[in-house]
C-alpha cells in the first residue's frame, strides 16, 4: 500500500529541519531536506503500521492546496510511502531455502567452515544492490 501526504519541513537552523505531517498529527526532524523527506517517510510507516496493528483507519491524505503554515520559510510537499515495502523490511524473521551446489562445492566450503546462510544472504543483497 502506497500512501502520500503532505508535509511541511521548517528550517530551524543550520543543517537542522522540523518537519510535520499534519494527517497523522506526528512531527520528526532532519538534518538536511533530504534526510527531512526521508525521516517523514519513515514516520509516516511507522504510523501506518501501528495504526494497522491496533486496527485504526488510516487518515485521508489532505489536499496539499489545503496546507498552510504561519512559517515563511515552510516548505509544503508531498512525500511518499511505500508501507507494505516497509513491513516487508521490519520483518527479520528466517525462511529457510534449500539450495543445489555440487559436491565439490559443499566439501570445499565445509572444510572452510563456510556459513552458508551468510554466504547466500550477502550475495543475494550484493545481487539486488541492498545496503543494510
Amino acid at each position: 500500500m502506497k500512501l502520500i501526504y503532505p508535509v511541511i519541513i521548517i528550517p530551524t537552523g543550520e543543517n537542522d529541519y522540523f518537519v510535520r505531517i499534519p494527517d497523522m498529527d506526528i512531527a520528526t526532524q532532519g538534518n538536511s531536506i533530504e534526510n527531512a523527506i526521508d525521516m517523514a517517510r519513515d514516520a509516516i510507516c511507522l504510523t501506518a503500521v501501528d495504526m494497522q496493528e491496533d486496527g485504526k483507519p488510516l487518515p485521508a491524505a489532505s489536499d496539499i492546496s489545503a496546507v498552510t503554515s504561519e512559517e515563511k520559510r515552510a516548505i509544503i510537499t508531498l512525500v511518499d510511502a511505500d508501507v507494505t515495502a516497509y513491513k516487508r523490511m521490519l520483518d527479520k524473521r528466517a525462511v529457510r531455502k534449500n539450495v543445489t551446489i555440487p559436491s565439490w562445492l559443499n566439501e570445499a566450503a565445509e572444510a572452510q567452515h563456510i556459513n552458508f546462510s551468510a554466504v547466500l544472504q550477502s550475495a543475494l543483497m550484493e545481487q539486488l544492490n541492498i545496503n543494510l
